[in-house]
C-alpha cells in the first residue's frame, strides 16, 4: 500500500496543491464523519485527495510565486512541462487518467471526474451525497486556507471572469457575470441540501478545525 505522501512525490505534485487536496479532503472528510446517514466516507477521501493531480498543467506559475518555493518556477515549470507532454493541455483529462494510474476504485473515479464548478447544478440533482460532499468541500479551501463559502466564492470571482473562451468564428469571449451569479446561487443550494443531513454547521469547518485531520491524511493508505 502507498500513502498519499508517496504518490504526492511520485507524481512532482507542488506543496501548495498538496496542501489544497489535502485541506479539500479534510473538509469532506469533517463532514463525512458529522453526516446523520450512512456516507462512503473513503471515496470521498480518496477523490478530494486526488481531484486535482494534473493541476499544474493550467497553472500560471507567476501568480503565486511563493507557491513555487523552495525548488523555484524554473524547476516547476520543466515539470509543468513534464505534465503537458505526457497528458496534453486539458487538466480534467490529466486527472482522470492520474486517477487510474493510481488505481483509485471506480466509485471514486467518476466522484473526481464529476468535481467541477460548472457542474454545481447536475451535483444537485445527483443522488450521490458522496458528489455534493466532494464539490462542497472543494469550494471551500481557497489558495491559503478554509473560507466560507460565499467568501471563497468571491475570491475566486476574478479568476472566473478573466478565463477566456473562444466562439464557433474562433473570437475569444468571456463568461457573463450573470452565469457566474447562477453557479453561486445553485452552490449556496448545495451548502443548505449538505447540512440539512449533518450534525455540525457550515462555520465549523475551519482550518483549526480539520489540522488535525491534514495531519492524518498525509499518512492515508490509499493501494
Amino acid at each position: 500500500m502507498r500513502t498519499v505522501r508517496q504518490i504526492y512525490s511520485e507524481y512532482k505534485i507542488m506543496p501548495s496543491l498538496q496542501l489544497h487536496q489535502l485541506r479539500v479532503a479534510a473538509v469532506g472528510k469533517f463532514i463525512c464523519d458529522n453526516a446523520r446517514e450512512p456516507v462512503t466516507t473513503r471515496d470521498v477521501i480518496l477523490a478530494c485527495l486526488f481531484h486535482d493531480m494534473g493541476n499544474i498543467i493550467k497553472s500560471d506559475l507567476n501568480y503565486f510565486p511563493d507557491f513555487c518555493a523552495p525548488e523555484g518556477v524554473t524547476y516547476w515549470e520543466e515539470v509543468k512541462k513534464q505534465y503537458l507532454e505526457k497528458y496534453g493541455t486539458d487538466h480534467h483529462v490529466a486527472n482522470a487518467a492520474i486517477a487510474q494510474e493510481i488505481g483509485l476504485p471506480e466509485s471514486a473515479y467518476r466522484l473526481i471526474t464529476d468535481i467541477g464548478f460548472s457542474k454545481i447544478d447536475k451535483i444537485l440533482l445527483d443522488t450521490s451525497d458522496e458528489q455534493k460532499i466532494c464539490e462542497y468541500a472543494d469550494l471551500r479551501v481557497g489558495p491559503h486556507g478554509v473560507l466560507p463559502m460565499v467568501e471563497r466564492l468571491d475570491e475566486g470571482r476574478q479568476r472566473y471572469l478573466l478565463r477566456k473562451s473562444v466562439d464557433e468564428e474562433g473570437t475569444e469571449v468571456r463568461k457573463p457575470d450573470e452565469h457566474y451569479r447562477a453557479l453561486v446561487r445553485s452552490a449556496k443550494e448545495l451548502e443548505r441540501k449538505i447540512f440539512e443531513s449533518v450534525t455540525s454547521k457550515p462555520t465549523d469547518i475551519t482550518d483549526a478545525a480539520i489540522e488535525p485531520l491534514v495531519e492524518e491524511l498525509q499518512n492515508y493508505s490509499v493501494a
